[in-house]
């Protein structure tokens, strides 16, 4: 064999294992059949996973908003917004989101993730230390290393690390707090008021709620809400991709804040926005949950039946306010049973991997406000069987 042939040959095997090693990492594909069923290895399983907690994805006013946009716009502007790539739709999406959040500004970027990597870009400098929750999204971890401050860590949801390494820092830092709202391995939530009552003026607080906002609060405005907190320090992030079933994210915050994002963040500035149906689909969305606030109390009268059902059964959950249902095998045999329990029973298994998790992995079950009791029932009976 030549050594051009030879190469080739090694280029060939190694894309093979590279493309084996993907595969093996990524979860089985889905097909969603309806708002609570998927097809998974050629089986209609119901679904209790995700983070589309009202189905929205799939509303037919939502749908059909975007197919108008797709039409109306087309796909694509194809240009930055801060050159010729800014649409009024755009505009229109972050008033509404303004308004839905009882915020001065919104602004829209891409999508949940970069929400926190742009507002760390355009506060690069200005604060010496990143206090962070132990257990925050990987999001903020990539967030706090653009911000170019110290990086502290505190207990996962404690207040009195919190207090404590804030303490350590020293009266001159200016410190800059990290962590989600509800955070999405077991639907507990931060404690946003402890934290603000011991920081200082010049500091602020960056609220990642992908999981609360819509989720949580009055009117489902998330976290802040929810924790009756309402202070200029606060600065939220929102996914459109999760509670609200579209796509996009959302800084949410003073008009400084605003200002300095759009002045000094390169994600934003860089960028090309989301797709105009999409955004379509967004303003859409926002209106139905606005118009049907039965979805939010009907998604958490589901969470507290199923909840009160497996915990009189015996099973051992958080005091957590949401829809999510931790469940964590003790050993990889227990995790395949239950797996195979779920399945006879018609319920897709949710063992996910995911960063930060448990190290074998966990069924994360998700309601929605779409599941009906007698499903919730057939879920609990699998649980506890």
């Amino acid at each position: 064999m030549s050594t051009v042939e030879k190469r080739a040959d090694w280029t060939a095997r190694l894309a093979s294992a590279k493309m084996s090693s993907i595969v093996n990492h990524i979860a089985d594909p889905l097909q969603q059949v309806d708002r609570v069923f998927v097809r998974w290895r050629g089986q209609r399983l119901l679904y209790f996973a995700g983070c589309d907690y009202y189905r929205l994805a799939s509303h037919p006013r939502v749908l059909a908003a975007v197919r108008r946009g797709l039409q109306n716009y087309g796909l694509n502007v194809a240009s930055s917004r801060k050159t010729t790539g800014n649409h009024a739709l755009y505009e229109q999406l972050e008033r509404e989101l303004a308004k839905f959040f009882h915020a001065q500004r919104a602004v829209l970027v891409d999508n949940g993730y970069m929400t926190n990597l742009a507002v760390a870009q355009a506060f690069r400098g200005e604060f010496s230390h990143v206090l962070m929750d132990a257990r925050s999204h990987s999001c903020l971890a990539d967030a706090a290393e653009l911000l170019g401050a110290k990086i502290v860590h505190f207990a996962h949801r404690d207040g009195a690390s919190f207090r404590q390494q804030l303490r350590r820092l020293g009266r001159s830092a200016r410190p800059f707090v990290f962590t989600d709202g509800m955070f999405s391995h077991d639907g507990s939530v931060a404690p946003l008021a402890d934290y603000l009552a011991v920081l200082p003026t010049r500091a602020a607080l960056l609220v990642d709620d992908a999981h609360g906002a819509g989720v949580l609060g009055r009117a489902g405005q998330g976290t802040p809400s929810h924790c009756g907190v309402q202070d200029e320090r606060v600065i939220q992030t929102v996914t459109l991709s999760k509670a609200f079933g579209a796509f996009g994210g959302a800084i949410l915050g003073s008009c400084a804040v605003a200002e300095a994002v759009l002045t000094k963040s390169r994600c934003f500035t860089g960028a090309t926005p989301v797709p105009l149906p999409l955004a379509a689909g967004a303003i859409a969305s926002l209106r139905v949950f606005r118009t049907k606030p039965q979805m939010q109390t009907r998604l958490h009268a589901n969470a507290v039946w199923l909840k009160a059902r497996l915990r009189a059964g015996g099973l051992t959950l958080p005091d957590a306010p949401g829809p999510i249902v931790p469940v964590i095998p003790r050993s990889p045999a227990e995790a395949a049973q239950l797996k195979r329990r779920l399945v006879a029973a018609g319920i897709h298994p949710p063992l996910i991997r995911y960063p930060g998790g448990p190290e074998g992995g966990y069924f994360r079950l998700v309601i929605s406000s779409e599941h009906t009791r007698a499903q919730l029932a057939a879920l609990a009976k699998a649980l506890l069987s």
